[in-house]
């Protein structure tokens, strides 16, 4: 579980992610954080520019393998807004990241999208640790999730 040291890298995600929607975005940020807690790098999603790879984790996980050495990327923690896709699962995995720390799960995101009658997307939401199982996962965030389901809302919805 998520501890009080975590909240304000994951307050940062859901920031990012707002900042995204108020781009015309898809509502995802995340935040790379060194062992030493530093933040090393940060980012929200792209897609809105038609490349639906746009997404943060990828982001971050390609800064990483070129910006740190292996015990560096180990030792680190990817906070995000929502659980990695498969894509940025994998990534993740491939360059060696540590632990992922999610504000909403992808079980939570599909949820919301159905109630909302969004279309399912082209890739399956599989779970972190179904495509990456040595990674670990911690998440969802209580209190938290409720603001990235309204940030979701109000980007299907158009407001």
């Amino acid at each position: 579980m998520p501890t009080e040291a975590d909240l304000p890298y994951l307050r940062r995600c859901v920031e990012l992610a707002t900042q995204a929607l108020e781009a015309g975005d898809e509502p995802f940020g995340s935040v790379l954080v060194s062992a030493d807690g530093a933040v090393l790098a940060e980012d929200h999603n792209h897609v809105a520019s038609g490349d639906h790879t746009q997404h943060p984790e990828l982001a971050l996980a390609r800064w990483a393998a070129a910006h740190m050495s292996a015990d560096e990327r180990a030792a680190a923690t990817v906070y995000t807004s929502g659980e990695h896709c498969p894509m940025c699962a994998a990534a993740h995995a491939w360059v060696g990241l540590g632990r992922i720390v999610y504000v909403s799960s992808s079980e939570q995101l599909v949820a919301w999208l159905a109630e909302l009658g969004v279309p399912e997307p082209p890739v399956r939401p599989l779970p972190i640790r179904t495509v990456a199982p040595g990674v670990p996962v911690e998440g969802p965030v209580p209190g938290l999730a409720e603001q990235v389901r309204e940030l979701h809302r109000r980007f299907h919805a158009g407001t």
